[in-house]
């Protein structure tokens, strides 16, 4: 079964903008700076985690060697 969602308030906002066609390089460049918009926020957001937990590279370190995986017989 298909189900219709609607456009979120940032899709509305970028089809009001953009109700133009624009040349391929352009829109390349678009993509480019939403995307380094996002990363810049969650960048900022896991910055935030990192202070307000007491984060350290030693965390970080454990994290990579923690064997998280339920084997199932």
């Amino acid at each position: 079964m298909n189900t219709v969602k609607s456009l979120t308030n940032l899709q509305m906002q970028l089809l009001k903008s953009f109700n133009f066609d624009v040349p391929e390089e352009q829109l390349e460049e678009i993509k480019t700076l939403l995307g380094n918009y996002f990363a810049s926020k969650a960048t900022a957001e896991m910055d935030k985690l990192w202070i307000e937990n007491n984060w350290s590279q030693d965390t970080m370190n454990k994290w990579a060697n923690e064997h998280l995986r339920i084997e199932k017989y």
